[in-house]
């Protein structure tokens, strides 16, 4: 019976070529959609359970209070102390490991390289994290001070084929370390992804961070600090724990009541952390979530127009169905044919799938910069997802035809009287307006994120970020700036540059203590003002202009203890521009007057509400150099290039451009965007390919009635507008249902911006002018065709 079933399925996919190819062509489409978007959900929930004791790790994270109990700044790094005593009070720890990232400049003979992801760990990482070691012992590789350990790909680069244990390196051109192991890197579904590892202890010399701060330096909050419970401890007791832990530890006086400490699972720090200084970027579960329910909006669209045309074609198998049944065939009999058809017709749609998921994924690795592979299908975990996708589909698809269309007695199907019944077609009227909706909502969500892109590239920051080269120095207080920025200047490629501890784009990490003259005394302010150093120069090179006072001055030796603020910052003090020049003001070891005022700028990102800013002055240890360019810019490199290998020989060329640095700050929304783009295409695609097939199929059904028309004297025009506006009904119902549900859930994601465009009437509009003329040109080439015929021929057909 059952090989009696797949010869008939075959049949009618031969006698319906087109409405199969059809339904095949949407159906693979739709799985293909749907498996690529589940090899990239599976990756990014995949993150750091690579550990084996991942279910018993966690990162301390701290977050900091203002007076009035509101947070103001979450970090995923602890100050150095918190480590050892978490681990001496706390007896459910069963390993307490720190680590602190940075990037440094590495020589072995001739070669030097600067490189990122430099981590100093403590020795007892390996007992945390699963880290394959290739040379060296785990347990001894990171006793001692400097000793260093390479990735297997640094160890590459830097010695070749060589053995490099017990070789000599040096690092900052401050330390010889000895090279004690290798080791492999870290999956690309790791949080963090360290090129060297250099042992903890190396920061007790005075030149790197010195004992003191190790020990008792409670403010400087640099350091991941990652616990690994013993079986059964509750992490949440311990959180519960953490502020009597605090107040007993830390030398001030009640620091729970602005310093918070809360455990966060390793594993939700990819999809869970939105912490303010993260290690890498991260990701968001909502987007984990947005992206599967498109995956499988798409195959559902897909299921949609396997349904419409299947529910339509039975129009022309009701006499067979009536037939089947009058001699004998029960209907159970009758469901499994036609749900023997649906199956056959996805395993088909399956096969063809695959091949476009093969065929894709390398695009898909390059927009998403993953490493996703074809070998995952076959795992186990897709192998189910396969056969669970091909039964439900089978199932969504076909349970419709099957199990209405043989509801029906066989009299009335032999009668004809169930043809009429299918082509009144509320069912598919009410599907076609699904997908449409699915279709309208996405194309209006690109709308939208296209429109904030365009805002956030137009918006203006209160600073010139065009042609400005990022470099990072040695911060070597031997070097002469002044002279560097007169050779620099010199060779006509460069306007202005300015040193300072941090660069914008950046985040604004550092705070200290303020206070101002209040009255007649001086009193604590109570605002977050954050810290940036910066030389005479900052200001002037990125043309930030002054609302009131002067920038600082080479011709007045007591600016080193002023201040400059911006207007958010005066704003939040309760003045104005004018009113804060003059005024008393220390911050930090700044113990002097206001002098200036600037314009506000967007240090930050505009996902961040705009920062109060104290500019203090420092002309030693700045990390940072912004050099504004001019004239051809590839020249104006070289030239640069030249002036800067001359003052920092040992150190290579490397920069940035500010620009680019803000193009990167958005690509999560960037790449949100070109997603929603394809997926509202292909959505738009099976739905078109739906109405064809519709549009097909109606038209043979009329055909009498349109040859009846024309001899009566109806234009080709007329019939095609009678056609089609019908269809155009249903779309333009769908873009009223699409344009609430795009407008709520856009304005949610525009909620993640602190500076953001508004939702304009307009976008609506597009987005359903577009799907309609779409729908139009699908419907008018079928009704131009049936429309063309010659009528006597239109007559003639049954």
């Amino acid at each position: 019976m059952l090989r009696n079933y797949l010869l008939i399925a075959f049949r009618n996919f031969q006698k319906y070529k087109v409405f199969s190819f059809i339904n095949i062509t949407g159906v693979a489409v739709g799985m293909a959609c749907f498996l690529l978007l589940a090899l990239y959900v599976k990756d990014e929930l995949s993150f750091d359970r690579y550990n084996t004791k991942a279910d018993r790790i966690y990162r301390v994270t701290r977050t900091f209070l203002s007076s009035e109990g509101v947070a103001t700044l979450k970090l995923a790094q602890l100050a150095a102390p918190f480590g050892p005593s978490i681990k001496q009070d706390f007896p459910e720890t069963e390993e307490v490991v720190r680590t602190a990232g940075n990037d440094a400049l590495f020589r072995y003979g001739d070669k030097v390289f600067h490189d990122e992801n430099m981590y100093f760990a403590e020795p007892n990482l390996f007992k945390v994290f699963d880290i394959g070691v290739l040379n060296g012992n785990p347990d001894q590789a990171l006793v001692n001070p400097f000793s260093v350990m390479f990735s297997r790909p640094m160890a590459e680069k830097y010695f070749g084929k060589e053995n490099p244990v017990g070789k000599m390196v040096r690092m900052e051109d401050q330390f010889d370390m000895v090279v004690t192991g290798v080791f492999e890197p870290l999956p690309i579904q790791a949080h963090f992804h360290p090129s060297f590892l250099v042992s903890f202890s190396t920061l007790s010399d005075e030149r790197a961070y010195g004992a003191e701060q190790l020990n008792n330096n409670w403010v400087s909050n640099n350091f991941n600090t990652y616990l690994l419970l013993k079986p059964g401890a509750d992490p949440k007791r311990m959180e519960a724990a953490f502020p009597a832990f605090q107040d007993k530890n830390i030398p001030t006086e009640k620091p729970s009541a602005w310093s918070v400490l809360n455990l966060q699972k390793l594993t939700d720090i990819h999809l869970h952390s939105h912490t303010d200084s993260e290690v890498e970027p991260t990701s968001d579960i909502r987007y984990i979530i947005l992206f599967s329910a498109i995956g499988l909006f798409i195959l559902f669209i897909a299921c949609i127009n396997y349904m419409n045309l299947a529910t339509a074609r039975f129009a022309g198998r009701a006499k067979e169905v009536g037939m089947r049944k009058a001699v004998g065939a029960e209907r159970t009999q009758l469901i499994s044919q036609f749900l023997s058809e649906s199956f056959l017709l996805v395993v088909f749609a399956l096969g063809i799938a695959l091949f476009l998921v093969v065929f894709s994924l390398p695009a898909l690795n390059d927009f998403t910069q993953k490493q996703l592979s074809t070998q995952n299908l076959f795992e186990p975990f897709f192998l189910i997802i396969l056969l669970v996708v091909t039964i439900l589909t089978g199932l969504v698809a076909g349970s419709y035809p099957a199990f209405f269309l043989t509801s029906f007695r066989p009299m009335n199907m032999l009668k004809g009287e169930i043809a009429s019944t299918i082509k009144s077609g509320k069912l598919r009227k009410i599907l076609v307006i699904t997908q449409f909706t699915i279709a309208i909502v996405l194309i209006i969500s690109t709308a939208i994120a296209y429109s904030q892109m365009r805002y956030i590239q137009n918006y203006r920051l209160g600073y010139s970020k065009e042609q400005v080269l990022i470099a990072s120095d040695a911060g070597d207080q031997k070097t002469n700036y002044e002279t560097l920025k007169h050779q620099l200047i010199q060779t006509g490629a460069v306007n202005n540059l300015g040193r300072s501890s941090r660069i914008p784009s950046g985040r604004l990490l550092d705070s200290q203590e303020a206070v101002a003259m209040k009255g007649d005394k001086m009193a604590p302010v109570n605002i977050n003002l954050r810290s940036l150093q910066i030389d005479y120069d900052f200001i002037p090179a990125y043309q930030i202009k002054m609302a009131a006072g002067r920038n600082f001055s080479r011709n007045y030796s007591t600016d080193t203890n002023m201040v400059v603020l911006n207007e958010r910052a005066v704003r939040l003090l309760g003045w104005t521009p004018e009113q804060a020049i003059g005024k008393t003001f220390h911050y930090g070891q700044s113990k002097g007057q206001i002098i200036g005022v600037t314009q506000d700028f967007h240090f930050e990102s505009l996902h961040q509400q705009m920062s109060a800013i104290a500019m203090v002055l420092n002309t030693h240890n700045l990390n940072w150099l912004s050099i504004q360019l001019k004239g051809d810019i590839p020249d104006a490199v070289s030239k640069v290039e030249t002036v800067l290998k001359r003052f920092f020989p040992g150190r290579p060329f490397e920069y940035q451009f500010l620009d680019e640095r803000f193009d990167k700050l958005y690509a999560r929304e960037q790449t949100q965007q070109a997603l929603f783009s394809i997926f509202a295409s292909i959505a738009i695609l099976i739905s078109c390919l739906g109405l064809f097939g519709l549009s097909m199929f109606m038209a043979e059904q009329r055909t009498k009635e349109i040859g009846i028309r024309k001899v009566l004297g109806a234009s080709v025009v007329s019939l095609v507008t009678l056609f089609s506006k019908d269809f155009l009904k249903l779309v333009l119902v769908a873009v009223v249902i699409a344009s609430p549900i795009a407008w709520y859930a856009m304005q949610n994601w525009l909620d993640e911006f602190a500076y953001r465009t508004t939702i304009q009437w307009w976008v609506f509009v597009l987005a359903g002018g577009i799907t309609a003329l779409i729908a139009l040109f699908t419907i008018g080439l079928q009704s131009l065709k049936v429309a063309m015929l010659n009528p006597v021929q239109s007559l003639r057909t049954e």
